[in-house]
């Protein structure tokens, strides 16, 4: 598999959207649960978390997030900022720093279905971690699940695997209080100074 990874900028909205909001629906997250409040999310229709992220593809620098290509066509989403943009992780009582490194996370995978089971999330792991580096990001931070030696629901499963961080590098830091799947998630983290 070669996945091309590119940053989302506003000239692959389409994309964005294609991965995102496959169909409309009054529940699409647009990966803003962890860019906002937890009040302001909740205001926000679909609509305008949806506009919210648009903004961000336009005029965020860097952009917000990556996007994985398959032979041209957009396979999956990858969201990952430096953490101090990132409201809600910022907040949080359950993923807390672990230090003053001005780490970036990757918080979110978003795998469209025809192409799950082909490693397009690793590749889009890689691909944050690149796209991290090229904008001077000290280090790296995620927050996957531990499957505790069983199988995670899908569904869930959208903040990855701690055996997938552990392939790209990733060393674990921490055991969080957050949970996945009634299952513990981990501060995982690869340094790139």
């Amino acid at each position: 598999m070669s996945l091309e990874v590119r940053p989302a900028t506003a000239d692959l909205w389409d994309d964005v959207r294609k991965v995102l909001q496959p169909k409309q629906s009054a529940h699409t997250c647009w990966c803003m649960a962890w860019r906002l409040s937890t009040g302001d999310y909740g205001r926000m229709t679909a609509q305008e978390r949806g506009e919210h992220l648009r903004n961000l593809t336009e005029k965020a620098d860097p952009p917000p997030g990556v996007l994985g290509f398959l032979d041209g066509d957009v396979a999956g989403w990858c969201n990952v900022a430096p953490r101090r943009q990132l409201d809600r992780l910022t907040s949080s009582k359950t993923i807390t720093p672990v230090d003053d490194v001005p780490v970036w996370s990757v918080t979110c995978f978003v795998v469209r279905k025809e192409f799950r089971g082909k490693g397009v999330a690793s590749g889009l792991l890689e691909g944050a971690v690149e796209h991290a580096r090229a904008n001077g990001a000290p280090a790296v931070e995620g927050y996957p699940v531990d499957p505790e030696g069983g199988r995670v629901n899908p569904t869930l499963a959208y903040v990855g695997t701690m055996d997938m961080f552990e392939r790209a590098g990733f060393r674990r830091l921490r055991r969080t209080e957050a949970k996945s799947d009634k299952r513990h998630r981990w501060i995982m983290r690869r340094d790139l100074v």
